[in-house]
């Protein structure tokens, strides 16, 4: 059902204004070749070490130094024809979360991006912080919290329509309906609604990280190999981990590879739908 729901939510007209924003370009097989042996050098490297908290909130700060004013020039070159876009993100340390954590969203406001300390101290490199930050700059840049609000809105919308159609029908049949049905199912149109696309805005995410970290002049394929490492997708409190809402797989890596070759063919100039 869900599934069916999806295609749904997909293929109405309401949802025109969600989907990617920026192409992301399609890995060829050489390309697929070398994600994969990456993927798998990555997941059996075990010599990673825990960096001490000075250590890490230095590569953080040293990293967002670069990572931030280069994010803020690609994002105002992508969204100048977008009245009132806010480019100027707030990065910081979330000193409260105890789990190896990233994410973007907005306090008062304002586009903010956090990353955790066990997160930074996990990092093998500066590569691996200036990927991790530029992927979630790319979240902005591409709209994905409006889209998926859009999306929610409009999956409640949907199955919210559908049940009482159904149990009009089903009363003026004098048949049994729940009362509460319409709710439950907006809640859930909502929450599927929400998931449409998700996949496909994390690799959106990972083509703009891309030209963010290569314009502070990082290394993007180095540092996307944080996310193939081998990880629980949940924490053991049962919540997502990151690499559950990043999930780590081969079209990630090869997607970065492919975009970092699109990055030096056609001059670092970000090629949108």
């Amino acid at each position: 059902m869900c599934r069916a729901l999806v295609a749904v939510i997909v293929s109405v007209g309401l949802l025109s204004g969600c989907g990617t924003t920026f192409e992301i370009p399609k890995a060829a097989k050489s390309e697929v070749s070398v994600a994969t042996q990456m993927f798998k050098d990555a997941r059996s490297n075990t010599s990673r070490t825990t960096l001490s908290s000075t250590a890490a909130e230095n590569r953080f700060s040293r990293v967002m130094l670069r990572v931030k004013p280069a994010g803020q020039k690609v994002c105002k070159e992508v969204t100048s024809d977008i009245k009132n876009f806010i480019c100027d993100v707030d990065i910081s340390i979330d000193t409260k979360m105890s789990v190896r954590n990233a994410y973007f969203t907005y306090r008062k406001g304002t586009p903010s991006i956090r990353m955790s300390m066990p997160l930074l101290q996990d990092t093998e490199s500066d590569d691996e912080v200036a990927f991790v930050m530029s992927h979630e700059f790319g979240h902005l840049i591409g709209q994905h919290i409006e889209k998926q609000r859009k999306q929610a809105l409009t999956g409640a919308l949907i199955l919210g329509a559908i049940t009482a159609y159904g149990n009009t029908y089903a009363a003026s049949a004098g048949q049994y309906y729940d009362p509460n049905s319409v709710a439950k199912n907006m809640e859930l149109g909502a929450a599927v609604g929400s998931k449409a696309y998700s996949q496909t805005y994390e690799l959106e995410s990972d083509t703009l990280a891309v030209y963010i970290a290569k314009a502070a002049g990082y290394d993007p394929i180095k540092g996307a190999e944080f996310f193939a490492r081998p990880e629980d997708v949940r924490t053991s409190q049962g919540n997502l981990s990151f690499w559950g809402t990043h999930p780590p797989d081969e079209k990630r890596l090869a997607t970065v590879i492919a975009a970092t070759k699109l990055f030096e063919t056609n001059g670092g100039k970000l090629k949108p739908k």
